[in-house]
């Protein structure tokens, strides 16, 4: 009888769920915003002081594929590689994953586009409708 009435409860927990909804902190708070843009900045600042050799030969295995099953995956040794190719150092990236030729450049596409968004967001203001859903 128990289990009836818990899959009763949970059948009807299901259908009375709203769909989810996802907002942007950034475009509902401008502190948020703010902080974004500052740590998009400064991320790339931080990895150039960063030596090039920082992750590599730690000792600690951070992959979980290698970890758990003792084996690399094709990300394995990707951050290695975006270290060295953040300080020019191609060759030694390549060294650590193939993939960085396609990674590396899709990564600062992005930054550029973040960047861009919250710089825009910071300098023309919140548009209306991130007005309403803060009002709302």
């Amino acid at each position: 009888m128990l289990a009836i009435n818990m899959a009763f409860s949970f059948s009807h927990t299901l259908h009375s769920m709203a769909p989810l909804t996802f907002i942007n902190p950034a475009t509902k708070y401008k502190w948020f915003n703010l902080t974004w843009l500052f740590a998009l900045l400064a991320f790339p600042i931080v990895l150039f002081i960063m030596p090039s050799t920082f992750f590599d030969n730690t000792g600690v295995e951070m992959c979980p594929s290698k970890f758990l099953f003792d084996f690399e995956c094709y990300g394995c040794g990707m951050t290695r590689a975006v270290m060295h190719m953040h300080h020019f150092e191609l060759n030694d990236a390549i060294y650590y994953n193939y993939g960085i030729v396609l990674v590396y450049p899709a990564l600062v596409f992005f930054w550029f586009l973040w960047t861009k968004k919250a710089w825009d967001r910071h300098r023309n203001g919140f548009s209306k409708k991130a007005e309403e859903n803060i009002l709302s």
